[in-house]
């Protein structure tokens, strides 16, 4: 489960831009992928289809990656736990009716760990931004970038993340199932995690160059310690959190052999093509992990500003729960549509977010219209959480 806080207070009411912002006296920031100010303007809804075909990249520089993470983030966020892993067993329950409704291509924003990947494998947008208020996740997803870089097939992949030797007979074409019980014999190495630690490390500052803090290195190295501590098993309960709910949470290993209603396993570790998928797109700097509160000046707004530059469309917003937590904290659930609504959309944009207890369910995901939800916001027909899940299918 995730939660946001916003960083600073706007005062702004619902749906009541502020003109925009002065420029300070050092000159407007430009980026090379074109970001050029930082307003608080909302953006236009494009008709449906788009008149205009999107711009957006196919593939981003380096420095282009970590200049848009620098720029579009904002101060580092707490919030209870570390959310290694996403703790929704029901993530692909939503993905064979969206499929009908959202088309590839567009923009997919999302929120957490490694379950964005399962929905940007489902969706297929051109870019991708999670956005999230902990430096430590944009740092794991750092470290997931490393990881599917450095590595040539899935069973790299476990081998680098949980720090445990490959085991032998292992191929590309091994089924999920099967190679998981291969890595139940094999232990965690001390040793490994030191080399895999430095391999990452020097893949992402000499090799890519971003500019990571000696307590962002740090970081990277508590992260991968966490994984090598539990291997596989690794699950949200695992990380001493205070949320321990009603029952056990999936484990890394369940998530990843996890399906849809039809009976399709949508993770990227489930074949070698969704790995490849993923792999390609990491390698294009396409998934952009960013710092941001949900309800912050910032993070969103940049997000729409590109699209719109772009003449880009969302097509998919992961929620998890966040916007339980914001409907707990004053107006911020008020600041998060309002940055919602900068977000170019159109009448197939939707949000998929958790709701516990639907259906019956102890944890379920729904979906909604995104249009749906920021006209009900508007018009004040929804002014709490329960109102937006009223609008979820």
């Amino acid at each position: 489960m995730l939660a946001h806080r916003t960083l600073s207070g706007s005062g702004h009411t619902m749906f009541q831009w502020r003109e925009r912002w002065a420029l300070v006296s050092v000159g407007a920031l430009i980026l090379v992928i074109g970001v050029v100010s930082l307003t608080r303007q909302p953006a236009l809804v494009p008709i449906d289809p788009p008149a205009v075909r999107d711009t957006l990249p196919s593939l981003l520089s380096d420095a282009e990656f970590w200049r848009t993470i620098e720029v579009f983030s904002e101060p580092n966020g707490f919030f209870r736990s570390d959310n290694f892993l996403s703790n929704e067993s029901a993530l692909q329950e939503v993905i064979p009716k969206l499929k009908e409704r959202i088309r590839p291509g567009g923009v997919y924003i999302g929120v957490g760990p490694e379950q964005n990947f399962t929905y940007i494998l489902a969706f297929q947008p051109k870019i991708s931004f999670v956005v999230d208020i902990r430096r430590l996740n944009m740092l794991e997803h750092l470290i997931y970038k490393a990881i599917f870089e450095l590595s040539g097939d899935r069973s790299d992949f476990v081998s680098y993340l949980f720090s445990r030797p490959r085991p032998k007979g292992l191929t590309e074409n091994t089924d999920i199932e099967e190679m998981f019980n291969a890595y139940e014999s094999s232990p965690a190495d001390p040793s490994l995690l030191e080399n895999n630690a430095n391999a990452i490390l020097l893949h992402l500052v000499e090799t890519h160059q971003f500019g990571l803090s000696e307590d962002d290195q740090l970081q990277i190295r508590y992260i991968l310690s966490n994984f090598q501590q539990a291997g596989p098993d690794l699950s949200y309960t695992f990380l001493g959190s205070s949320y321990q709910g009603t029952l056990g949470m999936p484990t890394y290993r369940e998530l990843m052999q996890d399906s849809d209603e039809e009976g399709f396993n949508w993770s990227f570790l489930a074949n070698k093509e969704q790995f490849r998928r993923i792999q390609d797109i990491q390698r294009r700097n396409l998934i952009i992990p960013l710092v941001g509160d949900f309800a912050g000046p910032r993070a969103l707004r940049a997000v729409g500003r590109f699209m719109t530059q772009h003449h880009a469309v969302l097509s998919v917003f992961y929620t998890s729960n966040v916007e339980m937590y914001l409907f707990q904290q004053g107006d911020d659930w008020k600041h998060f549509y309002e940055n919602v609504a900068t977000l170019p959309f159109n009448s197939a944009s939707a949000f998929i977010r958790f709701a516990a207890g639907r259906g019956g369910r102890a944890r379920s995901q729904v979906w909604s219209s995104v249009r749906e939800v920021v006209d009900s916001v508007r018009s004040r027909r929804v002014d709490d959480h329960s109102g937006v899940l009223r609008l979820s299918r």
